[in-house]
């Protein structure tokens, strides 16, 4: 399997995302600096984490405007996958990609925590490999990972089984003292319509690799390729 990275200006976890894909799992990973305008060639994309832009005006909200995202919408309309991780998560948002809005963190600080996951269903190539019954143990990294949606679209994500995470306790209750930034109904990662584009707050590459305290993140990536 390919992937593409994308690099913006202020990405910083594009080598992290390289490293779990090319050195740990074995496939073919390049990077795709930001003014290209083609992923003619590869089988899935990440937006990674970072401060595309240095986050000026608000997270994601220039890097939208890039070259590649016109390619990133082009990939995901023809089925392609697509994976947006913390700031990549807000570049979706942003691009319209994905419902809902991601603000400031309710006690309006940085926020930088191992946290607990609960796959909310297994109709995505994201988590078709998750076991529903357990938790994944991520860290998050963010200031404005708050997700916001009105309560008429969380009824819709919900309908169409477009939640893909939710933050939970290591039991896996989903409860508020579960949730580290505010987010709507703990909501921690979501998924397009069409199942094949993903935005996760957490960083799934940050967590697939034992010396880092986690291999959790691994099996999302493994789903993404279809192993087990």
């Amino acid at each position: 399997m390919r992937f593409a990275i994308l690099v913006f200006p202020g990405s910083n976890c594009d080598h992290d995302a390289y490293q779990v894909v090319r050195h740990v799992l074995k496939e073919e990973a390049e990077f795709v600096w930001h003014r290209q305008d083609s992923l003619d060639g590869f089988d899935a994309v990440i937006i990674p984490g970072g401060f595309s832009y240095g986050d000026y005006l608000r997270s994601g909200a220039i890097a939208r405007f890039s070259p590649i995202m016109q390619a990133v919408q082009a990939f995901a309309n023809q089925g392609g996958l697509v994976l947006g991780i913390c700031n990549g998560f807000q570049v979706l948002v942003e691009a319209g990609m994905l419902p809902g809005a991601l603000v400031h963190n309710h006690n309006l600080r940085f926020i930088s925590r191992m946290v607990h996951l609960k796959p909310e269903n297994g109709g995505s190539p994201f988590t078709a490999g998750l076991d529903l019954d357990r938790t994944y143990k991520l860290p998050m990294a963010h200031q404005s990972g708050n997700y916001l949606v009105s309560p008429a679209e969380l009824a819709e994500l919900e309908k169409h089984g477009q939640i893909a995470f939710r933050y939970a306790t290591r039991e896996g209750k989903i409860v508020p003292e579960a949730n580290p930034n505010g987010s709507c109904g703990n909501i921690a990662g979501v998924v397009n319509r069409e199942k094949n584009v993903l935005g996760l707050m957490p960083h799934p590459e940050r967590a697939a690799e034992a010396i880092l305290g986690s291999i959790d993140g691994l099996a999302l990536f493994k789903s993404m390729i279809g192993i087990s």
